[in-house]
């Protein structure tokens, strides 16, 4: 009697996919169907991406039960971590791209090593942040409160973070090497790992329950740092231990100046590019801020809004990066040109569906948050304006990250500055202030930029001149 093959049904297929991307089972990405690689990369980015928001959320949900005074700590204590961040989202970046061209070259030797020279710089920088932060922290918390309670009962949260803020640079940074090499399920399992630890341990330092006694705000930072430092701990045993795509060493944790060299040369347009656009959005909200505190509220709800939709987006240009700098290293420009089209080709897809849905419903969404009749009509109108400029933002953000995955990150941190800053601050100030706008010249101000970044993304990207980048 003869097998029958059964096919595979479409439901069996993506069940499939699913389960291979999240299990990280090991891939070659420089070759087969590419819209499959896309896929495979990007699902475990795009949860790895949702834990990450998610720490913010649950320190938030806690916090607010303690007093005014505790989230205004948090608040301003995040602000200052802003220089922390982008200083991990830039040598991450650096370690992606590098790690990526090594592992396309088939030279996972020398992919390890650049891996171990992205820990020692951690810990260089991760020192030369704790001791003034340490030291200074109380000073840094009453230079930015203008409540003197803010500064005296919330100093210690913001010592604690600023002093032990390795795991902060060091969760981001490994993360990155872990997406170079094509693990990106490894990456996404230690910010699971490391919420929920914090999850368990929030409540229960910051409230106290039995022999552990109530810590306020100050529990909440620990509850985040053994969090954090857990899931970098997962990291580590993965690096040294398991080692399933690229095995690190103890011995090649010397330094090598040379990579470190072209690390911090990557890792500075990064950062530069995070930097710029945080501060853009810090004008675009003084500017608001001028009109009235419910049109605050109601814009700072729908970029929330804006945020969690980008989540998904971001998992996609994260894993466009990993294309482009595999294929390079592999030989196969075309591929890794064809990899960034096709990602692109999906995000703006997803965003057009996301950006019809806030235009439909932006009013009841705004209203799940606020029930003020100004707060909810200039959500409602933000989401709306900055929605129609979705379609764009999917292309330029899967661009971008694309040429940052080959190294280039010079040309993206240019583009920031010209549209964040020479466009899109200028205009927003005309429009709102000048031109009597209010509001809405703020509004189409992020629409107008972020769309002529896009354009300027596909240009750039078009004429091809990441492809030479030397990593």
């Amino acid at each position: 009697m003869p097998y029958i093959i059964q096919k595979e049904t479409l439901f069996q297929r993506i069940r499939r996919i699913f389960r291979q991307s999240v299990n990280g089972e090991e891939q070659d990405f420089t070759t087969g169907n590419i819209d499959r690689a896309i896929v495979l990369l990007a699902i475990p980015m795009i949860l790895e991406m949702a834990m990450e928001s998610l720490f913010a959320v649950v320190d938030a949900f806690f916090v607010a039960k303690i007093s005014v005074e505790a989230v205004a700590t948090v608040g301003l204590t995040e602000s200052v971590l802003t220089l922390v961040y982008s200083i991990a989202i830039g040598l991450s970046a650096a370690a992606t791209a590098m790690v990526a061209r090594r592992i396309g070259e088939g030279d996972r030797q020398a992919a390890a090593k650049a891996g171990a020279q992205v820990i020692l710089i951690a810990v260089a920088l991760s020192t030369l942040i704790a001791i003034p932060g340490y030291f200074f922290a109380e000073d840094i918390l009453r230079i930015m409160a203008h409540d003197t309670s803010v500064s005296e009962t919330g100093y210690r949260f913001t010592q604690l973070l600023l002093t032990a803020n390795l795991p902060i640079l060091l969760l981001w940074m490994l993360n990155g090497i872990f997406r170079g090499a094509g693990d990106a399920a490894t990456a996404m399992r230690a910010l699971w790992l490391a919420n929920i630890v914090n999850i368990v341990l929030c409540p229960l330092f910051i409230f106290g329950w039995g022999p552990v006694p109530a810590m306020g705000v100050l529990g909440s930072g620990i509850a985040t740092t053994i969090g954090r430092s857990t899931g970098v701990v997962y990291q580590l045993w993965h690096l040294f231990e398991v080692g399933r795509v690229i095995r690190l060493r103890w011995a090649m944790l010397r330094p090598k100046w040379d990579v470190i060299g072209t690390l911090l040369k990557i890792a500075s347009g990064s950062t530069g590019q995070y930097l710029i656009a945080s501060a853009s959005w810090i004008f675009m909200i003084s500017i608001l801020g001028q009109i009235s505190k419910e049109v605050t509220a109601g814009y700072t709800i729908a970029i929330r809004l804006v945020v969690f939709a980008i989540l998904p987006s971001w998992g996609m240009a994260n894993a466009a990066a990993t294309l482009v700098g595999q294929n390079l290293g592999a030989g196969q420009p075309d591929r890794a040109e064809q990899s960034a089209w096709r990602a692109g080709m999906f995000n703006m897809i997803f965003m057009a569906f996301v950006g019809l849905f806030y235009v439909i419903f932006a009013p009841t969404l705004i209203r799940i948050f606020t029930t003020d009749p100004e707060a909810v009509h200039a959500g409602s109108l933000a989401l709306r304006i900055m929605a129609g400029g979705y379609v764009f933002y999917g292309w330029g953000m899967v661009l971008s990250q694309a040429i940052n995955g080959a190294g280039d990150t010079r040309t993206p941190t240019i583009l920031n500055f010209i549209f964040f800053w020479l466009v899109e601050t200028p205009l927003a100030a005309l429009l709102a202030l000048y031109c009597g706008w209010g509001q809405t010249g703020v509004y189409w101000s992020i629409v107008i930029a972020e769309s002529g970044m896009a354009v300027a993304a596909m240009w750039m990207f078009k004429k091809g001149k990441w492809k030479t980048t030397k990593v």
